[in-house]
């Protein structure tokens, strides 16, 4: 199991020009008084990308920290700093919150995997990118505890096939690494679904620990030590 803002906003009157006459409040014989600014709602700014992503990431972390039991929409909203308006648009119903926050940090997270990805220069590269996004970084981390959550929640029909999906983008990123080392003859000729579903459970077992906060990883490295599994499986017969 992997771990490591839209819509628009209501709009405030409009705003007089300083020093400007106030229609409704002039009188005869009485100069113009000075006009009054509306106040900034800071918490209504955002749209777009930018704002889907700050309640995505208000989100995640509110979650983290109650469950959903106990969760409302105006907790997400305070932590983002937006109306309870604003959070509904973009969550919509509560009980596909859950999937709404995975799915939006999931293509986060491959965003930004792809990203250093396509800079890397081996599939020995790519391997090691791809255990880091996979393994939370601390015990707690809230990407993976959402997914924890996530999987322990049930789900009707097209739930289970949007979490289906998720978990198969895993798999299918690993696929394409170690197809492409065996490719170039980097590494070993390994069945490469039954490697990937070894290596996947693996590292979900290795996720655990490190979410736990086992003592075996307080001073050694989750990372370091699935990274050189999988490269023990990969290389070449006679390779050291």
């Amino acid at each position: 199991m992997p771990t490591s803002e839209t819509g628009p906003a209501p709009t405030a009157g409009p705003l007089l020009p300083e020093g400007a006459a106030d229609p409704a409040g002039a009188g005869v014989g009485r100069g113009p008084r000075p006009a009054t600014r509306a106040p900034l709602d800071r918490t209504r700014r955002p749209s777009g990308d930018e704002a889907r992503g700050r309640a995505m990431r208000a989100a995640i972390s509110v979650i983290s920290e109650k469950g959903t039991a106990a969760l409302r929409m105006s907790d997400i909203a305070a932590r983002a700093g937006m109306s309870t308006g604003h959070i509904l648009y973009h969550f919509g119903k509560k009980d596909r919150l859950l999937l709404e926050v995975l799915a939006w940090s999931q293509a986060d997270l491959w965003d930004r995997y792809q990203e250093a990805a396509d800079r890397a220069e081996s599939p020995a590269e790519k391997l090691d990118l791809f255990v880091r996004a996979y393994l939370p970084t601390h015990p707690g981390d809230e990407r993976y505890a959402l997914w924890t959550k996530v999987l322990a929640q049930g789900h009707d029909e097209s739930g289970r096939a949007v979490v289906t999906e998720l978990l198969d983008g895993w798999d299918e990123r690993l696929e394409a690494i170690v197809r492409e080392g065996r490719e170039r003859g980097e590494f070993a000729e390994v069945d490469v679904s039954e490697f990937t579903v070894r290596a996947v459970a693996m590292l979900s077992g290795l996720s655990e620990d490190v979410m736990f906060g086992r003592a075996r990883w307080r001073h050694a490295s989750a990372h370091a030590f699935a990274l050189a599994a999988l490269e023990r499986e990969l290389r070449p017969a006679g390779r050291e």
